[in-house]
Order: C-alpha cells, then structure tokens, then sequence
C-alpha cells in the first residue's frame, strides 16, 4: 500500500474518486501475494497491480462499476481449459479481489 500511497494522496486532493482492489486470497502460483493492491479513478488512472497484468483490466473495470455503485464486490479469477481464452491467470493460480470504494 505504502508504494501507492502517494499517488491516492493526490487523486483525493483532485477531488478524484477511488476504488481500491486488495488481493484477499492467492493459492497456486498466483501472480502476487495476498494484500497486493490496485488503485482505480473514476477518470480511469491506475496504482500498483493485483495480478501483474493478466487480469488487471478485468479488475480495472470492476472497480468503475463499484465507484458508480458504491457496492463493494468480491471477484474471484482462476484458470481452467473452459476459460483459457477468457479472462483468467495464464500461470494457473487463483486470486480472490475484494473491491471498495474509498471514502
């Protein structure tokens, strides 16, 4: 959190409005670690990084959804041979986001 501090610091002072995403649970050979997190504008800017990439656009278009909301959400992203091609770790771990707005 401390690497994206800075960064939410000036989005509030903007007026900005910010989701965060918090990776809560990580099994396999996930990406990052648990309490890895991705900050989220409603004007679209990014801090930090739940997945390394592989679902970060996911993640980045759950947390617009919760800003407009306000609706915290619990997103779940794997891999399996039915989701190879969608959304998913290519590595084969398993990441659990929970997803707020900060207020």
């Amino acid at each position: 959190m401390r690497d994206i501090l800075p960064e939410i610091e000036k989005w509030q002072q903007e007026g900005e409005e910010i989701a965060l995403a918090t990776v809560v649970r990580a099994s396999g050979s996930a990406p990052r670690p648990v309490g890895a997190k991705l900050a989220v504008t409603a004007s679209g800017r990014m801090a930090g990084s739940v997945s390394g990439g592989c679902v970060e656009g996911a993640v980045f278009e759950t947390a617009r959804e919760v800003i407009k909301s306000g609706r915290p959400q619990l997103v779940h992203y794997g891999i399996s041979d039915e989701m190879a091609w969608d959304v998913g770790l290519s590595c084969g771990g398993q990441i659990d986001v929970f997803i707020e707005k900060l207020v």
